[in-house]
């Protein structure tokens, strides 16, 4: 069971391991990965892993749960200051797509997590989708967008994200073209149906 430490200087050191798990186990993949490699990126002994993490298994899923707060934290402080929810959306966006940059094997290590503990893989998502859906049901009682079931409309969202940022980021190693994120925040205000004929020629008329 993974150990939480008592001290500034312990959990210095357990987030030095985590950063250097998160390298290790991005590059090589879980099944080559070794506590050895991590304590040698790390910079400390062998046995202070044991401290914090009682396996390779252990320090992988604390690992998950810990980048999955560590994206929530991030998104939040970049919303904190936004009312409205269409630009809460578009702010998330950007701030997803830099955090991804910044960790650039995020895609991976979530991905793998799936074959190595089932359980923390959905968790790494719900607890996304569970802060998502609270967001998007505050804004529906406040009018500011149309109701409807906010946790399947988080999970809309989340994918949308997701793709855009495997297109660009994790394939170009790069932030999405403004032009996306609006093509993007687009689909989300309007959808893809047409409107009806007559809604669209009055906009015509009016324009």
């Amino acid at each position: 069971m993974a150990r939480a430490p008592v001290t500034v200087r312990g959990e210095q050191t357990r987030r030095r391991l985590l950063e250097a798990a998160e390298e290790v186990f991005g590059e090589l993949g879980f099944r080559r990965a070794s506590i050895a490699e991590i304590v040698r990126r790390a910079g400390v002994a062998q046995g202070t892993f044991y401290l914090y993490f009682d396996s390779k298994e252990e320090i992988f899923r604390a690992l998950v749960r810990h980048m999955s707060h560590e994206l929530r934290k991030f998104i939040a402080m970049a919303v904190a200051s936004l009312q409205d929810r269409l630009e809460i959306e578009r702010e998330g966006y950007r701030a997803f797509f830099r955090f991804v940059l910044q960790h650039r094997f995020l895609y991976r290590i979530v991905l793998e997590s799936q074959f190595v503990d089932e359980e923390v893989y959905r968790e790494y998502y719900r607890r996304l989708a569970e802060g998502y859906a609270r967001g998007l049901a505050r804004a529906m009682e406040a009018g500011q967008i149309r109701r409807m079931d906010p946790e399947t409309l988080a999970y809309c969202l989340m994918g949308i994200a997701h793709l855009l940022g495997m297109r660009w980021v994790l394939w170009e190693n790069r932030e999405p073209p403004e032009e996306v994120i609006e093509a993007a925040m687009d689909f989300i205000r309007h959808g893809i149906a047409l409107p009806p004929k007559g809604a669209a020629d009055a906009s015509r008329e009016g324009g």
